[in-house]
């Protein structure tokens, strides 16, 4: 078996797509699975298929195409803005995209036309968080430059929110992005089929909600392979929250002082950390390093801390028995460790099946 190797129950990623998909149904609301923390992986998209998406979404055309080539058939949402160089391989392999800047919808249809093929558009708009997004007195302005490009469909507009300042997706916002869909209809004389009110973090306000809205439409990748909800990070009734585990081994374990010793000055990484003497320590050393994992997003077993870190190597000390060489160590993982491990050509990935 090879090491670090992260295991990604397939089972509960099943069941996690499934119950979200099922849940949000009831509150009308269709649900696009995201794949960009696995990199675009095909077997995750694979599973979310299994589990009943009719739509897949990537933030990196990369991805998308990795998706094309490993047979994958169904339409894909490209959820960042595309770039100018890359126009061709949206119109190729992304059935939608989000979009707020007309430069870049115009290079689209330029694109589409030369292609003979069509390609929606949701108009992103900005609603506090700063990220990506049309501003909202502008929206009708915009809407009215791209409503007649040839081979430009408006299939909806939406909001991305939690994501660069953790402003929340709640009653308020959503009630701005409806009306603004209502605007939109009223003013073009068009339909707007999806109204995407978000990502992960918005799953407390749809599942809570129960007045009218035209919120129709999430992304969601987060809670479906950790089982929680973004903005807080509350774990969710009915979801699994361990569908992923990285294992690494240890190569060293050894009785060291706590305090180093010599002229200090900045290690590797150009940092500092502040060292207090606790005296000798029981320490190890794991064959899993920052170009691994991302290592604050790693949650150790009981017993072991991580102390420190390298390119290759984590440290770690226990307050029990001395770890043995060989011996493996299991960490859980949040959406930056998943994210990096899964981006990791050194992370091997194994993709299980077992009865839960």
């Amino acid at each position: 078996m090879n090491y670090p190797r992260l295991e990604i129950n397939c089972t509960k990623i099943i069941h996690n797509t499934q119950y979200l998909m099922a849940e949000l149904h009831l509150k009308a609301i269709s649900v696009t699975p995201v794949t960009k923390a696995s990199s675009g992986h095909p077997l995750l998209a694979q599973l979310f298929i299994h589990a009943g998406a009719t739509m897949l979404a990537d933030s990196r055309v990369e991805n998308m195409q990795r998706m094309r080539c490993s047979g994958i058939s169904i339409p894909l949402m490209l959820i960042r803005t595309p770039m100018l160089s890359q126009i061709a391989g949206v119109i190729s392999d992304c059935s939608i995209s989000l979009n707020t800047e007309i430069e870049v919808i115009q290079a689209l249809s330029d694109e589409a036309q030369r292609t003979n093929s069509d390609h929606s558009v949701i108009i992103m708009v900005e609603l506090g968080d700063l990220r990506e997004g049309v501003m909202a007195k502008d929206l009708i302005d915009f809407i009215g430059r791209i409503v007649l490009l040839p081979n430009i469909i408006i299939k909806g507009i939406g909001a991305n929110l939690a994501c660069r300042y953790g402003i929340a997706p709640d009653e308020q916002k959503m009630a701005v992005l409806s009306a603004l869909a209502d605007e939109i209809e009223c003013t073009f004389d068009i339909h707007l089929d999806i109204i995407s009110g978000g990502n992960s973090a918005s799953l407390q306000w749809a599942l809570a909600h129960t007045g009218q809205t035209r919120i129709n439409h999430l992304r969601i990748g987060e809670a479906i392979f950790f089982g929680y909800e973004s903005l807080y990070q509350e774990t969710m009734a009915g979801l699994q929250t361990d569908a992923m585990i990285l294992t690494a081994e240890v190569i060293e374990s050894n009785l060291k002082p706590s305090l180093p010793w010599g002229k200090r000055g900045n290690n590797a990484f150009g940092e500092q950390q502040p060292i207090e003497d606790r005296g000798p320590v029981t320490q190890a050393i794991l064959a899993l390093g920052r170009q691994d994992v991302d290592v604050s997003g790693l949650t150790p077993p009981q017993g072991i801390t991580i102390v420190s870190s390298t390119s290759d190597h984590l440290i770690v000390e226990t307050l029990g028995e001395k770890l043995r060489v060989g011996q493996k160590i299991s960490f859980s993982l949040n959406y930056s460790g998943f994210l990096s491990a899964m981006s990791s050509q050194h992370v091997y990935k194994l993709f299980s099946y077992p009865h839960c």
